[in-house]
């Protein structure tokens, strides 16, 4: 799991720590960037498309201030997991897993109809689609990040856990923990911005292919699961630039997608055949039911997770801007490169407690359940200094994020011209055969 650079191992039992792939610093050594005193004064200035630097109206005292406070806050959460921490995270393992066998069995009988219904397909696929949501999200993510690395239990440990998706778990914990918590909405370097798939800012690059993302962004979250997947092998750019690459790159990408592979077919057994066969005659209700329940839990995932990254008000940050980055900066861009969903206990959980994802952006290693209770102190602290705690209901956010989605299927306008006559215009060249200019400088993920 990546950190902020340089991070110090608060505690003795705090998760091993890889250091982000920009940085060359040694594991447990005092951050030697966090204070900016006696050094060149670092400058914010305004980003390429004339739009102000989020963190411009800060003096680097106040963003070197920031990081002491944050963490400060760490270092007390850290220092004080136990056994409530750990008895929380096994109790929603033994719900989780009660929840599921339960609902497998039920849908042994999925077909018997009682009155007209068949209540055991209803209330399986229920209880089937919140055991796989409570797998992935509270679970899965979680586990993977390394939150509770610090209990030793070698069963529920970064380094041993297989959750019930497609992408193996090593490889998504290297797009995920390490790239996409290092480069958190950088543009050109964070390819979870828009997973290759979606652009959700205006300085990202448009491309005709953009046109359809209103269609391509509900196709991704019915099977999100797949497109994780993909996204985390790099199926796309692979493919593309196969020719340029290396015997050794094609070399790992093969045992990569043969990994891939692997963990889909021994999924789709489970769910689509061995399942269903046990129901005997049941067999099709079974079978649907599973199906129906992945989707609602890949539904369920994409938008929490765009919520957390996508709706108004979230920043992006430029390529160069991270240059030199000191601690300070690196915690800021978690958040305002980051939101919140607001809401009850249940969403909380429900979500893997990334309702909560300005705070997991901090603190990728903090137990989850911890996020709730540090969430007032990070907004004191952000509005202290000016900076925006975004955060909304579910539905609202969701709502900003497919406007964001439609509006941004269109080109930014040009000087002297409308969205629409770029379009024609692009179009145009791709009838005659001379191909759609780019009309942005920053060039797309390579992933999915």
């Amino acid at each position: 799991m990546t950190l902020a650079p340089d991070r110090t191992s608060i505690s003795p039992t705090a998760p091993h720590v890889s250091e982000p792939t920009h940085v060359a610093a040694p594991h447990h050594t005092l951050n030697t960037r966090l204070s900016v005193s006696g050094g060149a004064e670092r400058t914010h200035p305004p980003k390429k498309s004339g739009e102000p630097n989020p963190m411009g109206h800060l003096t680097n005292e106040q963003i070197e201030q920031i990081g002491i406070e944050l963490d400060a806050i760490r270092a007390e959460v850290m220092n004080s997991r136990g056994a409530k921490d750990a008895a929380y995270v096994r109790r929603i393992i033994k719900t989780q897993r009660t929840l599921e066998i339960g609902s497998r069995a039920l849908l042994l009988f999925s077909g018997v109809k009682v009155k007209g219904v068949r209540p055991a397909f209803w209330l399986g696929t229920a209880g089937l689609s919140l055991a796989k949501i409570l797998e992935n999200m509270e679970l899965g993510h979680n586990i993977l990040h390394g939150q509770w690395d610090w209990m030793r239990d070698p069963k529920i440990h970064s380094s041993t856990w297989d959750w019930d998706m497609a992408s193996p778990a090593r490889q998504w914990q290297h797009s995920h923990n390490q790239l996409h918590h290092t480069y958190t909405n950088v543009l050109g370097k964070d390819t979870d911005l828009g997973y290759g798939l979606l652009r959700v800012d205006k300085d990202q690059q448009w491309e005709l292919f953009h046109l359809g993302q209103p269609i391509w962004h509900l196709v991704n979250a019915m099977f999100f699961e797949y497109g994780i997947a993909a996204y985390d092998l790099e199926l796309r750019g692979n493919l593309q630039n196969w020719d340029q690459l290396s015997d050794e790159d094609k070399a790992t990408f093969k045992a990569n997608l043969h990994e891939m592979l692997t963990k889909i077919r021994k999924q789709c057994t489970k769910d689509y055949v061995v399942h269903p066969l046990l129901s005997g005659p049941n067999f099709g209700w079974t079978l649907l039911a599973n199906f129906s329940a992945n989707i609602v839990r890949n539904v369920w995932s994409n938008t929490v997770i765009i919520c957390g990254h996508f709706p108004d008000d979230i920043q992006t940050f430029e390529t160069d801007s991270i240059d030199g980055e000191t601690r300070g900066e690196w915690y800021i861009r978690q958040m305002l490169g980051s939101g919140n969903i607001s809401g009850p206990t249940l969403l909380h959980i429900l979500s893997g407690n990334l309702s909560n994802q300005i705070e997991h952006h901090l603190f990728p290693d903090m137990p989850s359940n911890r996020y709730e209770t540090i969430s007032p102190q990070i907004r004191d602290l952000m509005q202290r200094n000016d900076l925006h705690y975004t955060s909304g209901p579910l539905l609202k956010q969701a709502y900003q994020v497919y406007r964001k989605v439609c509006r941004l299927a269109l080109p930014n306008e040009e000087p002297g011209r409308t969205r629409w006559s770029v379009v024609r215009g692009e179009l145009g060249k791709v009838l005659k055969g001379q191909g759609g200019a780019r009309t942005k400088r920053h060039a797309p993920s390579t992933a999915v």
